[in-house]
């Protein structure tokens, strides 16, 4: 095949172009079997089995194959092959090609391997590519003798607004945007609704396919879904209520494209029923100009295809690293950003193993095999680099195979279908990662065996997650409280404004954030009945408004001076007392998924270190100078000082140093906001009210009661980042406001030392009082700086000794002054 992307080829090629329920893929599979051999290329394992199994039915298991990163049926003469994009066999020569869902060559993760397939995918005689009407621009650019065949939505699509999901209608599909909110709408369904299927994009294609025939039975009338169901899983949907309008794309979280949505939405309606699309109640409304967009099927076109270079040098290892980075040289296509696979390849580049081991293009082809290992489980980053570093070493070691000894043991740690949900669908990721390892050709020692044996496993852990999800999701028995108060019927569950909770009308509790405090009932059981009732209601409530919490912006957020966070207005949580500039904090409650719940207490930390900046900057500017170097010498010792403290300190403590400055050092300190008083050295602005409600916030709890005047110093001492949080100094037995020292210091300055009784009326002190903290304000003779020449020792040391005995140094002469001259004199 040619690299550039000329379109010469003498077969038909198609764009069959337009929305959701076109038949687009039910054409493309009727054309592949109008031919001798085809091919069919699907973005989603899923759909790539839901096809598979379709087309067995017509022609028969030994005339089709299934080819997908972790799954392989190929018989031995096989005719047609249903593929993944990513598994698609390119050197296989067949007499059509088809790719679903071409417009995700715009997806910045798979957009240059559905670019790759648009560029070189061909059949022998006709080539068809499916997808959104947005693409019918680009496609001219990049194929121009391609022939594009628009077709039009077989049923009407409409707008039906909010809904409660206690209201929503029958054969309703709810679509989330990540697996807590799917289970957590999943559970409300199922108390409310009697039950609801679960359908995601991480479910293997059994459990999947096991769900959806919930649905399509009429067992359950609700599904739960991520959206997955967008690309092209068929099922008797009447009506889709979106959940939420963001979701994270693998790099933020942003708000849905217009034509994201159209895709999801457009799952509402089958053949000629028309269909109706809508949001929860507790998602934000569309835009009537997005509504008409969707209606309508009117969205931007795609300008630009994602292109990642195909003709990979492997020559050296530095030469492969290159040729990615070749930029496309044809309008209409960008240059991919790195994928997995190529960041890992920078990353092994790095090691010296790797560099000693990949110099011939075998070694560095296998290298790039293995860099393509899907991240299955989502392990972190250094925990997949170390299996893809495994498989290499293993692939170019002796053997040249992935041990027996070393698979065993992964799949002996994944063969148990004991556990919940989470659990089961960690093993089932785990197990598509060795049926990836075994179904690669030459990988894996004895692979057929384990073929079969990864497969098995998966179909018995899909069983198991079907029934677990089942269990836990379709239960139309009611509660034990919705017993007590109605036989049969759907219960209304409320969260009023003011947080009150009610069952069927009947008050069960109060929620208060994200916290829930049950009532009482008479008797124990029916306090337990109440309790449990009313937190499986709030749960899904409070799961919502994590998720809400952790979008919001910093404006939404307050901390009271006692540490209390407040969300709206709303108790969320507490500081944990400590340092100010390293804020943490608790949440309220237990509510709310494990993620949920870090994702949002990661947000109210991250709004804490940010107001730490703004509210304690003088303090913030300070650490960074003396963490970054800035500041050096007696400056940094001073500065260290104030930072310990919280940013008020004695001035005796640091006199010796203060009076070593230099006039430079002591311009660099007042750069930084330092006060230097006659009895403190503080930062003020730390010291206004923001700062110190906010380092008050993160101080031990203190029983004092601030006053005009000095305080009696507590019992119990307090830290110096606790009184540096009031603008507080102990002077003997009182705690006194910093500035009225200040103040007082200079009112004495003023009248000869003393302080007039206006003065004292003026500051809120007593004779008494003043009389007790003026002499307590005296600097100690060790403390104050040595006068030049006259360093003393200190004090019972040796050199104290020894200074003693040594004789006084001899009188300096004076010399005579000189007689000033006569006037008139010479």
């Amino acid at each position: 095949m040619n690299d550039r992307p000329t379109g010469q080829s003498a077969a038909q090629v198609v764009a069959v172009l337009g929305p959701t329920n076109t038949g687009k893929t039910h054409l493309a599979v009727e054309r592949m079997l109008g031919h001798a051999s085809g091919m069919i290329g699907l973005p989603l394992r899923l759909l790539a089995r839901e096809v598979y199994e379709r087309v067995v039915r017509q022609r028969g298991a030994a005339s089709v194959a299934l080819i997908t990163g972790e799954e392989k049926i190929v018989p031995e003469r096989p005719r047609y092959f249903v593929c993944t994009v990513e598994a698609m066999p390119m050197d296989r020569a067949v007499d059509f090609v088809a790719v679903d869902e071409i417009q995700l060559v715009a997806d910045p993760e798979r957009g240059h391997l559905f670019t790759h397939r648009l560029l070189h995918a061909r059949g022998r005689f006709e080539t068809m590519f499916l997808g959104a009407g947005t693409m019918a621009p680009l496609i001219r650019r990049l194929v121009p003798d391609a022939e594009i065949r628009h077709r039009e939505r077989l049923s009407q699509l409409s707008y039906a607004g909010p809904a409660k999901l206690t209201r929503l209608p029958r054969r309703s599909a709810v679509v989330a945007f990540s697996a807590e909110q799917v289970y957590a709408i999943a559970e409300l369904l199922r108390r409310q609704r009697g039950g609801a299927a679960v359908v995601m994009g991480a479910l293997s294609p059994r459990t999947r396919n096991a769900q959806v025939a919930l649905f399509q039975s009429g067992e359950v009338d609700f599904l739960v879904a991520t959206d997955a169901i967008g690309m092209g899983l068929n099922m008797d949907v009447d009506h889709v209520a979106f959940a939420g309008l963001k979701k994270f794309d693998g790099r933020r979280t942003r708000h849905l494209h217009a034509h994201e949505i159209g895709q999801i939405a457009g799952r509402a309606g089958r053949h000629l029923r028309d269909g109706t699309f809508g949001v929860t109640a507790q998602a934000t409304d569309l835009d009537p100009d997005l509504v008409e967009q969707v209606v309508e099927h009117r969205f931007d076109p795609v300008r630009a295809a994602e292109w990642r270079n195909g003709r990979l040098d492997f020559d050296s290892l530095g030469a492969l690293i290159r040729s990615l980075e070749t930029r496309p040289d044809w309008p209409g296509l960008v240059l991919s950003a790195p994928a997995l696979d190529e960041v890992l390849l920078r990353r092994a580049a790095r090691e010296d193993d790797v560099q000693r081991i990949a110099r011939s293009r075998g070694s560095l082809m296998r290298l790039w095999d293995c860099c393509q290992m899907p991240d299955f489980p989502k392990t972190t980053p250094e925990e997949h680099f170390q299996l893809v570093m495994h498989l290499f070493e293993a692939l170019t070691g002796p053997r040249g195979r992935v041990t027996e000894d070393w698979f065993a043991g992964r799949f002996a740690g994944l063969d148990s279908d004991e556990g919940q949900i989470d659990r089961i669908s960690a093993r089932l990721a785990g197990v598509r990662t060795l049926s990836y390892i075994a179904n690669r050709p030459g990988w894996l020692e004895a692979a057929g065996h384990w073929r079969e044996r990864t497969r098995a496993l998966e179909d018995r852990l899909s069983d198991a997650l079907h029934e677990r999800l089942t269990a836990r999701f379709v239960d139309r028995r009611t509660t034990v409280l919705m017993q007590a108060l109605k036989d049969y019927g759907e219960a209304d569950t409320q969260v009023s404004d003011d947080g009150e909770v009610s069952v069927e009308g009947q008050a069960v509790g109060r929620l208060t954030g994200i916290s829930f405090k049950a009532e009482a009932g008479a008797s124990a059981l029916e306090t337990r009945a109440l309790g449990r009732a009313a937190r499986q209601a709030v749960a899904p409530e409070v799961e919502r408004r994590l998720g809400r919490l952790a979008a919001e912006p910093d404006e939404a957020f307050a901390l009271l001076p006692d540490g209390t966070v407040l969300w709206r207005d709303a108790r969320v949580g507490q500081v944990i007392p400590g340092d100010a500039l390293a804020p943490r904090m608790r949440l309220d409650g237990d509510l709310g998924s494990t993620r949920v719940r870090e994702r949002a207490l990661h947000r109210l930390e991250a709004w804490l270190a940010a107001e730490a900046t703004r509210a304690l900057r003088p303090l913030y500017r300070l650490q960074r100078a003396v963490e970054g170097g800035t500041l050096k010498g007696l400056p940094r010792g001073i500065a260290w000082r104030l930072i310990e403290a919280g940013g008020l300190i004695d001035r005796r403590e640091v006199e010796r140093d203060l009076a070593a400055l230099s006039q430079v050092e002591r311009r660099t300190l007042k750069t930084f906001a330092v006060r230097v008083g006659v009895h403190s050295v503080w930062l003020p602005g730390v010291m206004k009210a923001r700062g110190q409600t906010f380092a008050r916030a993160f101080a031990p709890s203190s029983p004092l009661t601030l006053a005009n005047g000095p305080v009696p110093m507590p019992v119990e001492p307090m830290t110096p980042r606790a009184l540096s949080a009031l603008g507080l100094r102990p002077v003997g037995r009182w705690l006194v406001p910093v500035e009225a020292l200040e103040v007082m210091a200079e009112m004495r300055a003023r009248s000869a030392e003393r302080l007039t009784e206006e003065a004292l009326a003026q500051l809120g002190w007593s004779a008494e009082q003043a009389k007790q903290i003026i002499p307590a304000l005296k600097t100690a003779r060790v403390q104050m700086p040595d006068v030049p020449g006259k360093a003393r020792p200190p004090k019972d040391s040796p050199f104290a000794v020894l200074a003693a005995l040594a004789p006084p140094p001899p009188a300096r002469k004076r010399r005579p002054r000189r007689k000033a001259p006569q006037k008139g004199g010479r």
